[in-house]
């Protein structure tokens, strides 16, 4: 594994949870082997899977932001997501972006992991710290994407965010 990021990169154990979560919630996430030209270091999205590169993936908490842009799409454009380009379907880049940052958040939450796993210091433009620093302040970016997609609640009956409802997108 890279060392870019030693104390997270050499955690199997770590790994081993958020690619075995992936996989239970319906999307496909398996090892292989890639290029060093992939738009996040080893790993990319492919016919709406998930193939990470062991030798070139420095953060594996991208794994959790790439699952989301993969969750928050209808089920006809999850199959055909393939990364850099195709994975906004109906939803336009910055609201997907959006989306997927606030699923990553319930899904560290759900994986009772670290922020820094998903909102490292070279991640989001530099942003992490700010994202952080609002979803711990209760200031959910996206929420209401992931509300209006019927994938999480914040009031009435039933489970509140960072609670999911449906960790993929409901409906066609």
């Amino acid at each position: 594994m890279n060392e870019a990021y030693p104390e997270v990169m050499n955690d199997t154990a770590l790994l081993a949870r958020i690619t075995g979560f992936i996989n239970e919630i319906g999307i496909p996430c398996k090892p292989g082997s890639l290029s060093d030209d992939t738009f996040l270091p080893g790993l990319d999205i492919k016919n709406g899977g998930i193939i990470y590169d062991l030798d070139l993936l420095k953060y594996p908490g991208d794994l959790l932001h790439e699952a989301g842009h993969v969750a928050v799409l209808a089920a006809a454009d999850r199959e055909k997501a393939n990364s850099p380009d195709m994975l906004n379907g109906d939803l336009d880049t910055g609201a997907a972006e959006m989306a997927a940052i606030c699923w990553s958040w319930a899904a560290l939450q759900h994986l009772a992991l670290e922020p820094t796993v998903v909102f490292h210091e070279f991640g989001y433009k530099n942003g992490s710290k700010n994202l952080v620093d609002n979803f711990n302040a209760e200031r959910y970016i996206g929420l209401p994407l992931l509300q209006w997609l019927g994938m999480t609640n914040t009031s009435g009956e039933g489970e509140q965010y960072p609670k999911m409802t449906h960790w993929l997108r409901p409906g066609q």
